[in-house]
Formats: C-alpha cells, sequence, structure tokens
C-alpha cells in the first residue's frame, strides 16, 4: 500500500491497523497465545509488537508528555531493535500468557487513539514517513501471522482449518513453457517515488546475461513425481547442508504434506485437503528447491534475472488463503502465489547505507547467511508485490509460501 502524504494517512492508519484484528478474528485466546516454533510468533505477540512500533518509534519522541501504556511491553515487545534495549527471548514469546488479549487489544486501541491525535496535529515529511513506514511494517506482520498461524495449526492433529469458506478445486495449469530473455545491462532496485524498504535501494546497473525462465511455477504433481523418482535419497543433487538435513530426518518431503493409505495430503488454511497436483507447490526449502530444479535439469534463477523477468509480469490478484494453478498465456505467477527462491545471497546492493539510529536494523543488519526471495505470495497484503521487492529467509526455512521458479 502506497500511502498519500496527505490527509488520507489518517484513512490508511486505521484500515491497516483494523486489517491485523480481523485476521485475529475467529481464533480462540489459547490459539493467540501459542508459539508452535522459535521462528514464529504468536498472533496476540504480532499485534503487540506492531503496536509497539508505533508507541515507541513515534509517540515517544513526538507526545507531549509521552507514558508508554505499560514500561515492561518496551522489553516484552521489542523484536530485534538492540539500539531501543532489552528484548524478550524470541523462543520464548508463547510463554507471555500475561498480558491476555483483552489487555493487547486495549493497548493498541490507546495507541490508535494517540497516534490519530497526534496525525490531527498536523502531518510534516517525517512523521508521514516513519507512520508509512509503521504501516508497511505492520502488513508485513500481516502476512506472518497467517503463516504463523497455519504453522500452529499444522501441529494439532485434528487440522483445524483458520479460513471459514471452502477451497475451490483448482483449474488445470498450463504447460510449462520456457520463455527466453536477451539480458544485457540492466537497472535493478527500486525506481519509482512511492514507498520502498531500504534494502530495494539504490537502484544501480547490473549485467544479466541471456537466461530462460519457466512461464510458471514447479506444480504439486511435478513435485511429487521428483520424490517418486527417489529425489531425497539422492545425494547428487542435493547442496551438503540440505542432503545432512534430509539424512538427519528434518526434511523429508513439503513441509505441510501428509501421506495417508488413500494418498497424499497438503495442510491448508482451509484445513486438510486432497493434494492438488496442478497447484503449485509450497513450503519449500532453498535446499529441496535447488535439488529439485538439478533434478530437472535447470537451476535457480539469479535475483537480478527474477527481476528482469518480472517487469514484464502483471502483478497478480490479492491476498488468499492458498495459490491458485497457473493460467494464461506467458509469464505466470510471478506475483501473489508463492514466494520464489533465487540462488542470489542476501547481500546490500553497491552503495547500501543503513538508516541513522534503530530503526535502520530493520534491514542491513540481517545481510547475511540468508537467501533472496521474490515475487509475493498468496498472503502478501497488496502493494508488497512489485519487481524490486527482496524478502529474505535462511535456506532451511520451509514456513512461509516459497516455490519455484526454473531457470536455465
Amino acid at each position: 500500500m502506497n500511502m498519500m502524504r496527505d490527509d488520507s494517512l489518517p484513512r490508511a492508519f486505521a484500515q491497516v491497523r483494523t486489517r491485523s484484528l480481523e485476521l485475529a478474528e475467529g481464533l480462540s485466546d489459547e490459539d493467540c497465545v501459542a508459539q508452535s516454533m522459535p521462528d514464529a510468533s504468536p498472533m496476540k505477540w504480532h499485534l503487540a509488537h506492531t503496536t509497539w512500533f508505533f508507541e515507541t518509534f513515534i509517540l515517544e519522541p513526538r507526545e507531549a508528555n509521552f507514558a508508554p501504556f505499560h514500561p515492561a511491553f518496551r522489553v516484552f515487545f521489542n523484536s530485534y531493535y538492540n539500539g531501543v534495549g532489552n528484548k524478550h527471548p524470541r523462543a520464548q514469546r508463547g510463554l507471555l500468557t500475561r498480558p491476555g488479549m483483552r489487555v493487547v487489544r486495549d493497548y493498541r486501541a490507546n495507541v490508535d487513539r494517540r497516534i490519530a491525535d497526534l496525525l490531527a496535529g498536523g502531518i510534516d515529511e517525517s512523521l508521514a514517513t516513519l507512520i508509512e513506514l509503521g504501516l508497511q511494517h505492520e502488513q508485513q506482520h500481516q502476512e506472518l501471522m497467517l503463516t504463523d498461524v497455519k504453522h500452529l495449526l499444522a501441529q494439532n492433529p485434528l487440522y483445524p482449518a483458520y479460513a471459514t469458506d471452502a477451497m475451490a478445486p483448482s483449474a488445470p495449469a498450463e504447460p510449462l513453457a520456457w520463455l527466453d530473455f536477451e539480458g544485457g545491462l540492466a537497472e535493478a532496485g527500486y525506481g519509482g517515488k512511492g514507498f520502498c524498504f531500504d534494502n530495494e535501494l539504490p537502484r544501480h546497473r547490473t549485467y544479466v546475461a541471456p537466461f530462460a525462465l519457466a512461464s510458471r511455477l514447479v506444480t504439486n504433481g511435478e513435485y511429487r513425481a521428483f520424490i517418486e523418482a527417489g529425489g531425497y535419497r539422492d545425494p547428487a543433487l542435493w547442496l551438503a547442508e540440505g542432503w545432512d538435513r534430509v539424512n538427519s530426518g528434518e526434511i523429508t518431503q513439503p513441509l505441510y504434506w501428509v501421506e495417508q493409505a488413500d494418498g497424499w495430503y497438503e495442510f491448508t488454511l482451509h484445513g486438510l485437503q486432497p493434494l492438488d497436483a496442478e497447484r503449485p507447490v509450497t513450503h519449500i526449502s532453498m535446499y529441496e528447491a535447488d535439488a529439485f530444479a538439478r533434478w530437472s535439469g535447470a537451476r535457480l534463477p539469479t535475483e537480478f534475472e527474477w527481476e528482469f523477468a518480472a517487469r514484464q509480469a502483471c502483478l497478480g490478484s490479492g491476498p488468499a488463503h492458498h495459490p491458485d494453478a497457473a493460467s494464461g498465456a506467458g509469464l505466470q505467477q510471478m506475483f501473489g502465489a508463492c514466494w520464489q527462491w533465487t540462488s542470489s545471497s542476501y547481500a546490500p546492493y553497491p552503495g547500501f547505507a543503513p538508516a541513522p539510529g534503530a530503526i535502520g536494523e530493520y534491514n542491513g543488519k540481517f545481510m547475511i547467511n540468508q537467501y533472496v526471495l521474490r515475487g509475493s505470495s498468496c498472503a502478501t497484503p497488496g502493494g508488497h508485490a512489485r519487481p524490486s521487492y527482496r524478502n529474505f529467509f535462511p535456506t532451511g526455512a520451509r514456513w512461509q509460501f516459497s516455490g519455484i521458479r526454473l531457470a536455465r
């Protein structure tokens, strides 16, 4: 969402904040406090942390006679900002049974009212920039709310559904085609006038050699063929660290696939569903994506190849609970289905400089030991799908909607 620097900003603030609460509707208080793994956070924590962001970075330095809603929240709901102070251990967020959801909702309402009062007093460029960053940050957490609650519910043998609507069957996926790109000297990074994150800057030139890109994402059916052909038993296909994880039993199949007597199923936000061979395979680690690509006689694209091609693609549909099969001709599913692993390490662009102060910890300090994913997923809020957007995760991460696009 690109917010205008005028009286639309208070309206955008209210819309984004309301959307976060809507994502928690239908969940019990027990659902909202549990933490299924250290990489995932409870729904309650997401709702509080996004509020903490506005209280800490906007109200504290700007509000006359500032007083925190609760002094302990500065530590409880700090994520990774060392410049702010101490943090509650990430892996123990699920142990914070108190404050309860009612208090967290009160916290949100209190901060929302104070931000509204602040905006009513006038919006300068600095304030508008921080509000916009806070809203973009909250929208990133909205995607995490969906992926984290999916991981939580998947641990329950009842396989409860988050979404109340039925998941419609998909149409057959379009046959995979190879699309050729001449490459050349290209501009990479954000070049528009709206919002972008600091890791998309500065825009710079890079050379892209001629390459070909698959017209769509790899499907469940294609990935099932990889499994049946012994893909998880062939060390020649795997990066060393990935093969170690296969041997340890950590990686045996896509994260939410469940094999039962009558065939394969997939846990979705709609609950446990028969595996749809036409939909894109998702919740894949970089190791699995790379192994499948080798098995296919292909490779993963670099992030610059991906961006070069994506500038010719449409942005796709809005948020949903599960990716659909590819439809239509040309370059499909670049946006709105699954994040796509690239072979590029997450590193700063030439000339990158983080913002001063604690706010500068947003992206820059994570530019090590991670790989870039491009595009957007079915859970990504509108406005976060653009050719220059750089997502990043460790190579073993699987709980995000991550899929495979082949290149050669």
